[in-house]
């Protein structure tokens, strides 16, 4: 069997597996090998052939690195499923806090910034133990 076979069939491997994991790092591997094969079917040296394959390799690594760094970023993962839902106001207090209507019943809510507006629907932001922090609805 030819070499360059050799190196489309660890590829087609490599795909197999990527598939599975899902990180894009074993596909570069994968474009390394059809790089190899590339190298064989030229008709270079096995030597050359690994190190047409290493440099694919390097270089894809470091484009799969900066592309997750550029366009992954990291979720707002909270615990909270209240957080971004909205609130009734009933009435506002004095001190700046209000009485809302949340879920069937009634809870306490303070402003998450003194310069909130004080509207009638107000917007979960956040949680102090049993009181609800409200900003404003997005327009």
């Amino acid at each position: 069997m030819a070499l360059q076979y050799l190196w489309w069939i660890a590829a087609a491997i490599l795909v197999g597996v990527e598939m599975m994991t899902g990180t894009f790092y074993l596909l570069i591997v994968a474009i390394a090998c059809v790089a190899g094969g590339f190298a064989a079917v030229a008709g270079l040296e096995i030597g050359w052939q690994w190190s047409v394959a290493a440099v694919v390799e390097v270089v894809g690594t470091i484009v799969v690195n900066r592309w997750k760094r550029t366009h992954m970023s990291k979720p707002h993962l909270s615990n909270n499923l209240d957080i971004g839902q909205r609130v009734n106001v009933i009435e506002w207090r004095d001190d700046g806090s209000a009485r809302v209507a949340y879920r069937g019943t009634h809870w306490d809510a303070v402003l998450d910034a003194p310069t909130t507006p004080r509207r009638e629907q107000m917007l979960i932001v956040g949680m102090r133990g049993a009181q609800l922090v409200v900003g404003p609805v997005p327009a």
